[in-house]
Parts: structure tokens; C-alpha cells; sequence
């Protein structure tokens, strides 16, 4: 390795320690050196415009991106590709770290002839993200990631966009194989290959080139139309992908229901429910096909953020919604006993709910013995019993209860 390349290297290597290091123009050798020539053995992913590589930098990787030479390309779109990424900076967009563009005069064969032809060296450098795409991780509710990673993975992509937006980025690519995973399982948005930069007072964009991925795209974008509210219908899709294992369009009742039994047993089966349907609505909400009606990244991160506030949980804990039941739970002091699961699925709520309704119910029924609404697990009694009861696992309510009936009603 000569010393101007090993000088190089070591720039390269110190940006990668220094998360404050500003992208910078990195030459074609150094490139070609850590890739080993950009041999197939470092060859870590192939798309329709480039292909990926992965560099060594001292004991570092990183991933070099190199544009195909069949992608008939004007200069100045690499020029935006260049700016867009250089604007993007946050830990949920992959890093960026430098470009090359180099161009070298080459003597080859012309229809018989020997012609001098400029050959282009298009390359982009990023950080490299171990874990692989999200499309590697999308399943149904019932096996794959658990709530809480995906929850924190929607979290982190809605973090990344609504900060493109804010930097006046578009995206126009936005689908799981573009979104990287590391291996902390923090979400990265990555391949900015068809974003376009706005001009301050710029809204949206008309584009003739209609590039992009089936079932992500907004359907404004099939008559040359794009903006911001673009990327918000592709986020809808992914969002609703991440929660369901399935592109498209699911009813937020099935989503909920099929949560609901996963996270039952959970001591914050409210809290995590309630994250489930703010993110459902968020996902159907974001894929309206009146782009007007799509909610801002900003406004959905507000949505996300109140989720999480302690006393938001508690408000709403006990009024989680259920559109419709697929089966009607029978309460009542002369039908059979239904477990604690089968309690909070009928009613959407948690044991921690359920006990603290339970402690409601006995102090009720220590000031009215005819509101008998508690039966022990073992045994069935009534009267004075019943608040001693209370320490059971098994709840019932009385027909003839109907104030409590009428608020255990309401819960569903």
C-alpha cells in the first residue's frame, strides 16, 4: 500500500470513530483497494442500479456502493444523490461517509474503430449495517419479532423520515429491503438512489421517471405527482407490513385481535395494546388515497410519543377498543366460570386492570351485598361472601347487576 493510500485509510478510519466527521470525497483507489478491486468474494448485495461491496477499513467495514455502468444516469442526478445524503444525518438513516466521482479516458473498440471513451466511476461509502434488511424480519404476529422490537423498529423509521422531511428529502423508495437493521436492531433508512431535495417553499415535485417499487407506491406518483405526503403512503404500507407479516390494507380490529392474544400475559398488556392500535391507525391513516388526508411525519411522531406517557396508559387503559367480538363471553352468576385470559380478551384489558376493577367491585358490594358480583374460584357463593371472594381468580357479574354490567359493557 503506497503512502498516499495509506494516508487515506486512515482518514477513512478516523471518520468511522468520529460520528461527528463530516462526508468527504474519497478516491477511486482507496475504494478499489479495501474492497480488494471489488472483487465478487466482498460482493454483499445486487440491485437494479448498483451493486454493494463490503470495504475493510483497519478492523472496520464499511459498504461501498457502486452504480452500475448500464444505469443511464445524467451527472447531475449523482450531484443530488450526493446532496440529499449529505443533508441526512440521524441514527435512523444510515451514515454516510464519502463519494467518489471519477471519470478516466479509456482507448476501446467503437464498431471496428479505436476511440478514446470516458469511462465513469460512480461510488457512494456508508457505515456498514450488520443485521441485514428489514424484509428479512417481516412476519405475522404469531412467531418472529416480538412487539416491543417492532414497536421500536416503526418508532425508529417514522424518526428517520419525519427528519428527511424536515431536511426537505424526499425519499420515493421507501420498503423494507431499503430500511437496514443493526445489530441493536435500530432501523436505518437507506438507498437514496430516487430522492429529490425541495426548495424551501417547495411542496412537491413533478417527476417523469417513474422508478420505484410495486406496492409501496402512492397512487398520485402513477400520474408524475410526488411530495411529501408520498413517502407517507409507502410508510403506511411498511407499518402495516411490520404489524401484520402482509403488504396492503387489514382492518384494525383483526390487527388488535391477533396482538391481543400474544401479549395477554403481559403485565403491560394495556400499554403495549395501546401501541398496537395507535400504530394501526397510523399505518390505514397514512395509506388514505387522498394524499391530502395522509398525516404529516411530524404529527404521526407526536401520536407515537403520547403512547408512551405514563398517564395517557392509564387513561386509556381501561377503554381499549374492540369493533366486534368473535365470541360472546357469557357473565353471569348462574353461567360457568371464564378464566382470567378469557376475561381480558372479552373485555381488552390486563390483569393489573382487572384486579384493580375487582377491588372496585369489592368495595361496592361491602356497601351493598345486593350488588353480589364475586364468586372464589372453587366455590360458588353470594351475599356477605362475596368480597372475601375477591382474592379468587374467577370474576362473574350478576344479571341483575346491570350498573356494573353496563361499565364491564363499556370496556368493549
Amino acid at each position: 500500500m503506497d503512502d498516499k493510500i495509506s494516508t487515506r485509510h486512515n482518514a477513512l478510519e478516523r471518520m468511522l470513530i468520529d460520528e461527528n466527521a463530516e462526508p468527504t470525497n474519497l478516491p477511486l483507489s482507496l475504494l478499489e483497494d479495501i474492497t480488494k478491486c471489488f472483487s465478487d468474494d466482498h460482493q454483499i448485495g445486487v440491485g437494479g442500479f448498483a451493486v454493494v461491496y463490503k470495504g475493510m477499513v483497519g478492523n472496520e467495514a464499511v459498504a461501498v456502493k457502486r452504480l452500475s455502468t448500464t444505469f443511464d444516469m445524467q451527472e447531475n442526478k449523482f450531484h443530488k444523490e450526493v446532496e440529499c445524503l449529505m443533508k441526512a444525518k440521524h441514527k435512523n438513516i444510515v451514515r454516510f461517509l464519502g463519494y467518489c466521482s471519477d471519470t478516466q479516458g479509456k482507448i476501446v473498440d467503437y464498431e471496428g474503430k479505436m476511440v478514446m471513451a470516458d469511462i465513469r466511476n460512480w461510488l457512494l461509502c456508508f457505515e456498514y449495517v450488520p443485521s441485514g434488511s428489514l424484509d428479512k424480519y417481516i412476519t405475522d404476529a404469531s412467531h418472529g419479532l416480538g412487539w416491543k422490537e417492532r414497536y421500536q423498529i416503526i418508532k425508529g423509521i417514522c424518526e428517520g423520515l419525519c427528519h428527511l422531511h424536515e431536511k426537505r428529502i424526499l425519499h420515493l423508495d421507501l420498503k423494507p429491503a431499503n430500511i437496514l437493521i443493526d445489530d441493536h436492531m435500530v432501523p436505518k433508512i437507506a438507498d437514496f438512489g430516487l430522492s429529490r431535495c425541495l426548495d424551501k417553499e417547495q411542496t412537491r415535485a413533478i417527476t417523469s421517471n417513474l422508478c420505484g417499487s410495486l406496492g409501496y407506491l402512492a397512487p398520485e406518483f402513477y400520474s408524475g405527482h410526488v411530495s411529501f405526503a408520498s413517502d407517507i403512503y409507502s410508510l403506511g404500507v411498511i407499518i402495516v407490513e411490520i404489524l401484520t407479516g402482509q403488504k396492503g390494507y387489514s382492518e384494525d380490529d383483526n390487527v388488535i385481535d391477533s396482538w391481543m392474544i400474544q401479549l395477554e400475559t403481559s403485565d403491560q398488556a394495556d400499554t403495549l395494546l395501546e401501541q398496537v392500535k395507535v400504530c394501526t391507525k397510523i399505518g390505514i391513516e397514512c395509506m388514505d388515497p387522498n394524499p391530502k388526508k395522509r398525516p404529516a411525519a411530524r404529527h404521526i411522531l407526536d401520536m407515537i410519543d403520547k403512547t408512551e406517557s405514563a398517564a395517557y396508559s392509564e387513561e386509556t387503559a381501561i377503554s381499549f377498543p374492540a369493533k366486534k367480538r368473535k365470541k360472546e363471553t357469557a357473565i353471569s352468576s348462574s353461567g360457568p366460570a371464564c378464566s382470567d385470559a378469557e376475561f381480558q380478551r372479552a373485555f381488552h384489558m390486563s390483569r393489573a386492570t382487572l384486579h384493580s376493577l375487582c377491588h372496585e367491585l369489592v368495595i361496592a358490594i361491602a356497601k351493598d351485598t345486593t350488588l353480589c358480583a364475586a364468586i372464589p374460584v372453587h366455590q360458588h357463593v353470594g351475599g356477605d361472601a362475596a368480597p372475601a371472594a375477591m382474592n379468587g381468580r374467577r370474576v362473574w357479574v350478576r344479571e341483575r347487576s346491570t350498573e356494573w354490567w353496563d361499565r364491564l359493557s363499556g370496556l368493549a
